[in-house]
C-alpha cells in the first residue's frame, strides 16, 4: 500500500454497497481545499492555530449565515450559530446538557439509526411515534404529549425534517409549524437534524425548522454531506435570526468542554471560511447537485426497471437516501444475508426503526457509488431478491 495513502475504512470493491452514506471519494474536493488552505495561510493570522471563541470565529458565522441565507431562504444572524464537530457530536452535547439518564426523548419511526445509538450511550428511554406518506404525524405527537403520564422528564423531539434519512420525505411547512405550537404549548425542545437541507435537487424544502421565532427549535448541519466527514465540522442554529444570542447558544458555549477546550475546529473552519470568501463552495456544492441528482434519477429508473412492479418508493427529490418497500412475504433483514452471496449491500429497514418494525424496507443510499454502479447494484438486488424468493418456497 501507498504509504502517503489513509484509508478511513475498509470495503470490498467488487460489492456495490449501498449501505454506505458517504461521499464518492471523487466529490471530495481536495484541490479546492487545498487551495483555501493556502488563502488561509497566506492570512499569516496564527491565531487560526489559538483556541477559538467557545461559540466560533464571527468571521466564519458571519460567512455562513449568508450563505445559509443563500441557499436555504430563510434568515439567518450569525449570533445564532455556533461552531460543531458536525450533527452527531452537537447531538451529543446537548445529550449531555439537557438530558440526564433515564431521560426521555421523542424520535419518528423510522429514523437515523446511528442517533438511537447515540441515545443509548447516553442511557436515554426512547419513545417512537408514527409518520405517513408526508413523515412525522403531527397529531401523533399531540395525542403522545397530551395523554402521558410519566415522571420521567421528556428533553426533546428528534426529527429529521428534510430529505430524511432513511425515507427521504420532507416536512411541510403547514406540518412543521404545527409541530413548533405544539412545541411551545408542551414545553419541549425540538432538535431538527438537517444534515441534508443543502441537497436538494428539485424543490427546493422550506427554510431551516430554526429560522422560526420560536425560542423551541434548535437546527443541526454539517459540511460532512457537502464538503468531507474528514474535516469534523458542523454548526447549530438556534433562534429566528434576531440579533441576541439565545438562551441555548448560552447554555451550550458555556459548558466545562468549551470552557477548557475552546471552540470546536477553529482551523478548519478558517479553511472553509476562504471556500465561502472564494466562491468555491457554492461552485462545489452546484456540482454535488448535479452529480447526486442524476444519481437519484438512475436509481428512480433502475428500481422501475429490476424490481417487481408490487415494490414501492417515491422518489425523494434531494439527500442522499431511497426507501424501498419490498413485496409481501420479504424480509431485508434475510434477504441482507442473501445479497451478500450476490455482492451488493444495502440498510435492512428494521434497524432503523426503535420497534424493530419495517422488515419489508430496505435503505439505499447514492452517495458513494456513481450511476454505472447503481445500476449493476439494483440489477444485483433484484437477482438477490429472485433468489431469496425461489429459496423460501
Amino acid at each position: 500500500m501507498n504509504e502517503g495513502v489513509t484509508v478511513q475504512m475498509n470495503t470490498d470493491p467488487q460489492v456495490v454497497d449501498m449501505a454506505l452514506g458517504h461521499p464518492s471519494p471523487g466529490l471530495l474536493p481536495l484541490d479546492l481545499m487545498r487551495t483555501a488552505a493556502q488563502h488561509r495561510f497566506d492570512q499569516a493570522d496564527p491565531l487560526i492555530l489559538q483556541y477559538g471563541h467557545e461559540q466560533g470565529d464571527i468571521g466564519f458565522r458571519t460567512e455562513l449565515a449568508r450563505f445559509l441565507e443563500r441557499w436555504t431562504g430563510g434568515v439567518v444572524a450569525p449570533e445564532t450559530l455556533m461552531v460543531t464537530g458536525g450533527v452527531s457530536q452537537a447531538i451529543a452535547l446537548l445529550c449531555s446538557l439537557y438530558t440526564k439518564p433515564g431521560d426521555e426523548v421523542v424520535v419518528e419511526d423510522p429514523t437515523y439509526f446511528l442517533a438511537l445509538r447515540i441515545f443509548a450511550d447516553f442511557g436515554l428511554k426512547v419513545t417512537s411515534l408514527p409518520g405517513d406518506s408526508e413523515g412525522l404525524v403531527p397529531e401523533a405527537l399531540e395525542e403522545y404529549l397530551h395523554t402521558r403520564n410519566s415522571a420521567v422528564p421528556l428533553r426533546f423531539l428528534y426529527t429529521i425534517p428534510v430529505f430524511q434519512n432513511p425515507t427521504g420525505k420532507t416536512l411541510s411547512a403547514k406540518r412543521r409549524q404545527r409541530l413548533i405550537e405544539l412545541a411551545e404549548k408542551y414545553e419541549l425542545l425540538i432538535v431538527a437534524d438537517e444534515a441534508y437541507q443543502l441537497l436538494a435537487y428539485e424543490v427546493s424544502p422550506p427554510p431551516p425548522m430554526a429560522c422560526s421565532a420560536s425560542s423551541k427549535v434548535i437546527s443541526l448541519g454539517s459540511f460532512s454531506k457537502i464538503l468531507g466527514p474528514g474535516l469534523r465540522l458542523g454548526w447549530l442554529q438556534a433562534g429566528s435570526g434576531h440579533e441576541t444570542e439565545s438562551e441555548h447558544i448560552k447554555k451550550l458555549i458555556g459548558c466545562g468542554m468549551l470552557d477548557s477546550g475552546g471552540g470546536l475546529n477553529p482551523f478548519t473552519s478558517s479553511v472553509v471560511r476562504s471556500m465561502f470568501q472564494s466562491g468555491s463552495m457554492d461552485r462545489h456544492l452546484d456540482r454535488l447537485i448535479d452529480v447526486y441528482g442524476q444519481r437519484m434519477k438512475v436509481l428512480s429508473r433502475s428500481i422501475w426497471t429490476e424490481l417487481p412492479e408490487t415494490a414501492e418508493f417515491v422518489h425523494p427529490g434531494g439527500g442522499y437516501f431511497m426507501w424501498i418497500k419490498l413485496p409481501d412475504g420479504v424480509d431485508t433483514n434475510t434477504l441482507k444475508k442473501t445479497a451478500r452471496s450476490y455482492k451488493v449491500n444495502f440498510i435492512p429497514g428494521s434497524r432503523t426503526s426503535p420497534r424493530g418494525s419495517f422488515q419489508q424496507y430496505l435503505r439505499l443510499s447514492i452517495s458513494y457509488n456513481d450511476e454505472v454502479r447503481l445500476q449493476l447494484g439494483m440489477q444485483r438486488l433484484a437477482e438477490a431478491l429472485k433468489g431469496a424468493t425461489e429459496n423460501s418456497q
